[in-house]
């Protein structure tokens, strides 16, 4: 069997319309590589539709700023992306006269860029034999060749790529890289894959060793580190108390609302009891409201988050507290799960 032309023709017949593939344009298909990084099609293919409406040139992203592009990220997760993608464009505004580079040497050069991005841009735009390998693809090698080292580790990251450099069809590049995506997404999925219906199953170490399932390996994953977060709602007439984060930690630069964090889960009476609460709201709190408690999942952090309307104001403003009025909260780059809060008491 020859895997290549099985790969190829199963590609032809079945591929997704999907538009970056409909392009060699390298910055089109960068933002489509970056905003797909750890999230489905279905959930990123609105956000590419509205960064390329609003930012149709690298040099149009490269004049906007981090709010802006923050905002409009908003709900996507992962938001070192974002910021990175600014940099990037940036760069490429400064460096390369706002023409985004093809070649994998100058992609590998710039923020957010790494050895697989670097490799799909280069091959998707200018056709560069250079094999991309990503979850779908370390799945489809795992399985097919029967590679049992973790895919998460340094040996193997090292024969996973050497895997694909094998299997790379070198006059076609960019299509191959594409059909192994893609049959990774569609075919060989990680649950409940398409084996019945695999062109190449027959040639497939996991289908007639009936190790499916237990393909690819994957070493245990970090710890998840639990936070609790204590939000406070506070009004004065028709604004709202905000904070400005800082360059460090998660939802870098972006906004919320003042913030208590605890290492456990601590009922209204002890939290209240605190002295962190004592400093910032004074000890008589007069509270309206009480949420229930919210989870929210990220990759290696799980996050409880509630939120608590005061009628008191606060002591002292703390350095990045302010005021901003109800209908700006629109226009703040806030995380989701924050801004659900706001939206719902304000409709917004």
């Amino acid at each position: 069997m020859n895997f290549n032309h099985e790969l190829l023709n199963w590609y032809l017949n079945n591929k997704r319309n999907l538009p970056w593939r409909n392009t060699t344009d390298a910055y089109v298909i960068w933002l489509s590589e970056i905003i797909l990084q750890q999230t489905r099609v279905e959930q990123g293919m609105p956000y590419f539709n509205r960064f390329l409406e609003k930012y149709p040139t690298v040099t149009s992203f490269a004049a906007a700023s981090e709010d802006d592009i923050l905002k409009l990220w908003q709900g996507l997760g992962y938001y070192s992306r974002g910021r990175n993608m600014l940099k990037t464009a940036r760069l490429v505004q400064e460096q390369y006269d706002g023409i985004f580079p093809q070649r994998y040497d100058q992609l590998i050069k710039l923020t957010g860029i790494g050895e697989y991005t670097a490799a799909a841009i280069s091959s998707f735009s200018s056709n560069e034999a250079r094999a991309v390998v990503d979850g779908n693809v370390y799945r489809v090698l795992a399985r097919y060749l029967g590679i049992d080292e973790p895919i998460n580790s340094t040996k193997g990251k090292k024969i996973f790529q050497e895997a694909a450099n094998d299997l790379l069809n070198s006059e076609m590049p960019g299509m191959h890289n594409q059909a192994m995506m893609e049959f990774g997404a569609v075919i060989c999925k990680p649950k409940n894959p398409g084996c019945g219906i695999c062109p190449v199953r027959t040639g497939c170490y996991a289908f007639t060793h009936n190790a499916i399932n237990s393909l690819p390996v994957k070493l245990n994953k970090v710890k998840v580190r639990e936070r609790f977060f204590n939000y406070f709602l506070v009004t004065d007439s028709d604004s709202v108390l905000v904070n400005k984060r800082d360059q460090t930690d998660i939802w870098a630069n972006m906004y919320d609302l003042p913030l208590i964090e605890t290492t456990a889960l601590l009922t209204p009476e002890e939290l209240f009891n605190s002295d962190k609460v004592a400093e910032f709201f004074g000890a008589n709190l007069k509270i309206s409201e009480i949420s229930p408690l919210k989870k929210h999942v990220l990759t290696h952090q799980r996050l409880y988050v509630r939120l608590i309307t005061l009628q008191n104001k606060p002591l002292k403003l703390q350095e990045n507290w302010f005021y901003t009025p109800v209908e700006n909260l629109q226009k703040l780059a806030i995380p989701k799960i924050i801004f659900i809060f706001i939206k719902n008491i304000f409709n917004l």
